[in-house]
């Protein structure tokens, strides 16, 4: 069986990955950097223009640069038409210093504009200008060269581009994509992976696999092929889920890990899943036919196609969770090349695999499984009740999306569904059936409407918005920033154990730290591009911004009182 499902995972996946590469699909003008296209990013001639004249004995170097953009000073070079240095020497104004992600040190840029003069020789009728500069939003152009040629009787210069042929002509600063670092964020995507098993949303799931492999008479080599089987199932759905974030991204939609649940249509059914998964490991009902049987069988079978469908239902229900270690490895892979990235989610699989992988091949852990008997069923009786807490939690969000009407019409479209299966259990006739598909039907048409919430209380946050935060970095003001989302865990967890104690909403107005919260529960393009300009793919994200002009400090994505203290406290005095 497992020989019929690898050719055709590989031939889906092929199907799947396919319009990465496409030619047809994505122009050639495409980068390699999925977290460059985004947003529309300049020409290189239009994001800086030079723009020289002579005064006196001097040439005067005028750059306008575009707002978001900026140069390096020290990639300026001044050279002969030889492409030997020139013997004067330039004066430059003082940059702005921040901390270059690329070069991995701080750096002296300008931004808006900037002024260099440079002394005439009486040697030379023209020179070559060498520059190089970046976007706030992660690209960085490759080395340019201009040519100015001078007209000494008219006081004037022009402009022209060269082309560099010189292979080695200057340092270009590209993503950091050596084979340590993708090791390394390889070891954080297995370490998350693993992780995920221990979520809510997971751990049910693979439990009851885990009993009903280790429970079975299989012989060994028969356990190896059901462990290989369900890993091939998750890493075929996490490659799945790579490609299509690849493609949307690609298309220009600025998305990240768990985008899916920004839409409160997968949200619902996500919340009809988890309900019926609890029911049946409740043993509330069996869905009779074998059409209907899937979700049973899914969880509770003992053939190839079982532990292959597992491993897509579990890294379906993982989609509202997010581990540590994930968010630093999916936030390198979406900026990385289709086959890097691919190579981070490939890992990312292979570590929620891994637990049930080496108890199908690791005989030592299967024999330290408790024995089967009567316990097993109330075990697995006693799992739906985390999947029941998950349904809770995702109808919150759902609430959160829409409005409380919604929430009670998706209730209604739950009690439809349970009404179908007993339509269905009670009798087959024609009548019955037409009975159930039309509550199924119903079911699914009531919940999706998406009036918003009002919520007029105090709140100790505002808004997250860049004019807002473009206009307090003006003033100098500092400005905690908080990127959430209520189907984030990790976000409410640390919003409830670190910023929200009097200490840190004291501290807050003792300095006079500005609190804007970005809520990305649906999608905002404004809070996306923030994500993007630190090279992140989801939430959370906390920056403290100190009072002036200086870089934001980030802190770390799982927060304690005292950490956030220490981060605001400082830098604010």
């Amino acid at each position: 069986m497992l020989s019929r499902l690898l050719p055709i995972g590989l031939y889906c996946l092929l199907l799947l990955t396919q319009p990465i590469y496409a030619e047809d699909l994505f122009p050639s003008s495409y980068s390699a950097n999925p977290l460059e296209e985004t947003v529309q990013f300049l020409p290189v001639e239009e994001a800086y223009r030079l723009l020289p004249t002579i005064e006196g004995n001097q040439l005067l170097i005028n750059w306008e640069i575009e707002p978001s953009y900026y140069l390096y000073k020290h990639r300026f070079q001044f050279l002969n038409s030889d492409l030997t240095p020139l013997s004067a020497t330039p004066e430059f104004e003082p940059g702005k210093r921040i901390y270059d992600e690329y070069y991995e040190k701080e750096l002296e840029v300008y931004y808006h504009h900037t002024l260099i003069r440079l002394p005439l020789g009486t040697d030379y009728s023209e020179l070559i200008v060498e520059s190089q500069g970046c976007a706030d939003a992660g690209l960085c152009y490759p080395p340019r060269r201009q040519t100015v040629t001078l007209d000494r009787a008219n006081t004037t210069a022009t402009v022209t581009e060269t082309v560099n042929h010189t292979p080695n002509s200057g340092i270009g600063i590209q993503p950091p994509q050596t084979a340590t670092n993708l090791l390394l964020m390889m070891l954080f995507a297995l370490l998350g992976g693993v992780i995920l098993n221990l979520m809510p949303c997971v751990f049910p799931v693979l439990s009851i696999k885990a009993l009903s492999l280790t429970t079975a008479h299989l012989s060994k080599h028969s356990k190896h092929l059901h462990g290989l089987a369900y890993t091939l199932g998750i890493v075929f759905s996490f490659m799945a889920i790579a490609a299509l974030l690849m493609a949307l991204r690609r298309a220009g939609e600025g998305i990240g890990w768990g985008f899916q649940l920004q839409s409160p249509f997968f949200v619902g059914l996500l919340v009809y899943l988890f309900v019926l998964m609890g029911l049946s490991f409740s043993g509330l009902f069996t869905m009779g036919t074998r059409w209907m049987n899937i979700g049973q069988s899914t969880t509770e079978g003992h053939s190839l196609s079982s532990s292959f469908m597992t491993g897509l239902l579990a890294t379906l229900v993982a989609s509202p969770c997010t581990a540590p270690f994930m968010g630093t490895a999916l936030g390198f892979a979406l900026a990385q090349s289709t086959w890097v990235a691919m190579s981070v989610f490939i890992a990312l699989g292979l570590g929620m695999a891994l637990p049930l992988l080496l108890l199908s091949w690791w005989p030592g852990m299967a024999e330290k499984m408790p024995r089967p008997g009567a316990w097993m069923e109330r075990f697995k009786e006693f799992l739906a009740f985390p999947l029941y807490l998950t349904a809770v939690w995702l109808l919150w969000v759902f609430g959160r999306q829409t409005s409380s009407d919604a929430v009670a019409a998706l209730i209604c479209g739950i009690v439809l569904i349970l009404f179908a299966f007993w339509v269905l259990k009670t009798r087959k006739s024609a009548l019955t059936i037409i009975a159930a598909l039309t509550a199924t039907a119903l079911a699914l048409i009531l919940p999706w409407q998406t009036h918003t919430n009002s919520d007029n209380t105090t709140k100790p946050w505002e808004p997250y918005s860049e004019t807002k935060l473009q206009l307090l970095r003006a003033k100098g003001e500092p400005v905690f920033v908080n990127l959430t989302a209520d189907w984030c865990i990790t976000c409410l967890a640390n919003e409830k154990l670190a910023l929200s104690s009097d200490r840190f909403l004291t501290t807050l107005q003792q300095k006079n730290i500005t609190y804007l919260k970005g809520d990305w529960t649906n999608y905002n393009p404004e809070i996306t591009r923030l994500l993007n300009r630190h090279h992140r793919s989801g939430v959370p994200l906390y920056l403290f911004y100190p009072r002036g002009t200086g870089n934001p400090h980030i802190l770390p994505q799982l927060l304690t009182e005292n950490i956030v203290l220490e981060a605001i406290s400082p830098q604010t005095e």
